[in-house]
């Protein structure tokens, strides 16, 4: 089954799932063994790897790593048109639907639009969204984009709705890594009520708790990332 069906039976069955998710560049894979026994105790349904600035070299080792000792399906979450690697099983295809730079609506997608169609993995066209979070994120600066206001609960979602229009298949909502603020549990509510589309949700979830609430609210799927290494499952 192609992941994307089974991410989308999985919200028709009420299911809520995780991702934890790599940077390559951050990894330390002299404790490649000890990363691998952290994601066994965790039990995430996805592994996603990704990050503002990325080596591709890391990239691509991690990702092998990852597929030859790992059972989990790897997404890649790219931060740009080189971040692709061919040992992944599926990709996000980002268009940064919040904001308003012409790059990351469709510039960088041509870019990587031949090596993609070259490509055998599944290829998941998602709007990505990103939320104001009390600081300035990488995503924000590399992207000249400004997020969502927190309280801008409407324009968020007319946002959703319209890349749901375009055909778009997910939402990602984006509080950004190391996030001050999470993304407001009643912006989740709403989009979630509002759109059919599976919704991510990440950014400043740094413990259970805060995962269990994210899913309450709505996500369909938690990503967890710099908080990783730090929660207790």
């Amino acid at each position: 089954m192609k992941l994307y069906k089974y991410l989308k039976k999985q919200k028709q069955n009420q299911r809520k799932m995780w991702a934890v998710l790599l940077d390559p560049d951050k990894v330390d894979f002299q404790q490649f063994r000890d990363l691998l026994k952290r994601i066994n105790f965790a039990k995430p349904d996805i592994i996603m790897v990704g990050g503002s600035f990325i080596s591709k070299q890391n990239l691509d080792k991690l990702v092998k790593k990852l597929k030859k000792n790992c059972q989990l399906p790897v997404i890649l979450f790219p931060g740009g048109p080189t971040q692709i690697a061919p040992d992944a099983d599926a990709l996000m295809l980002l268009s940064l639907i919040s904001g308003r730079n012409a790059d990351y609506l469709i510039g960088k997608h041509v870019e990587a639009a031949p090596e993609l169609a070259r490509s055998d993995f599944e290829i998941i066209p998602t709007g990505y969204i990103l939320i104001e979070n009390g600081k300035t994120t990488s995503v924000e600066y590399i992207s000249n984009t400004k997020p969502i206001p927190r309280d801008k609960t409407d324009i968020a979602l007319a946002t959703a709705l319209a890349g749901e229009m375009l055909g778009l298949k997910m939402l990602y909502l984006e509080a950004g890594s190391g996030a001050k603020k999470p993304v407001p549990p009643n912006m989740i509510s709403t989009i979630s009520k509002h759109s059919r589309l599976p919704v991510i949700v990440g950014g400043g979830i740094k413990s259970k708790a805060q995962m269990l609430k994210t899913w309450a609210a709505g996500a369909d799927i938690v990503v967890v990332g710099t908080a990783f290494e730090n929660m207790t499952f």
